[in-house]
């Protein structure tokens, strides 16, 4: 394992900084530390943590604007029911979708973006939607979110790597985000691990 990954402090280059994985315990430390908000998601304490680096900033960077009022979620929901506009996935909800699709029914991320990108159609054809989109995951490959390193190397491991166990993914893992750059699986990674 290589354990030249450089120390998260002040003084350190952003350029550098962004070379290396860091636990995002380790970067909540650091912004507690330096006075830099250090709640959020880890993309966006990389990125006050990168600003801080190159500029000694220590504001938030806003990353999306989010709305200001709740819609009230309706008492009843029928089929011919529209969808509000800033729709609130609420346990009404969950009660309809569960009654039309099934106990299985869940609200995934796909499917509660779906909802909010189409206010005014029906509840009918969210249960149309729901169904397309499970459809879809199972032809194609799950995107993983990009603050999900870990889960994302451990699914491309196994894709590449039929019948290892997980004991040697998480062994490539850690080798994998010992070393500088990039934290995506590669096959060399089988090398280095042993």
């Amino acid at each position: 394992m290589n354990n030249d990954r450089p120390a998260l402090k002040a003084g350190l280059g952003s350029n550098e900084f962004r070379k290396w994985y860091y636990l995002k315990e380790e970067l909540v430390l650091f912004c507690k530390q330096n006075g830099i908000p250090a709640s959020g998601s880890k993309t966006e304490l990389a990125d006050r943590i990168a600003l801080f680096l190159d500029t000694g900033r220590t504001e938030i960077i806003p990353h999306k604007v989010k709305a200001t009022g709740k819609a009230k979620s309706p008492l009843i929901i029928t089929p011919e029911t529209l969808i509000q506009k800033d729709i609130v996935c609420s346990e009404i909800h969950r009660a309809f979708f569960k009654e039309q699709i099934g106990s299985s029914f869940s609200f995934n991320v796909a499917f509660q973006k779906w909802l909010k990108n189409n206010p005014g159609r029906t509840y009918a054809e969210a249960v149309d939607a729901y169904h397309e989109i499970k459809d879809k995951q199972k032809r194609e490959k799950t995107v993983i979110g990009g603050q999900f390193e870990y889960n994302t190397y451990i699914r491309d491991f196994f894709e590449h790597n039929k019948g290892r166990s997980l004991d040697e993914a998480i062994r490539c893992w850690k080798y994998k985000k010992s070393l500088p750059g990039h934290n995506r699986y590669e096959d060399s990674d089988l090398n280095g691990c042993q």
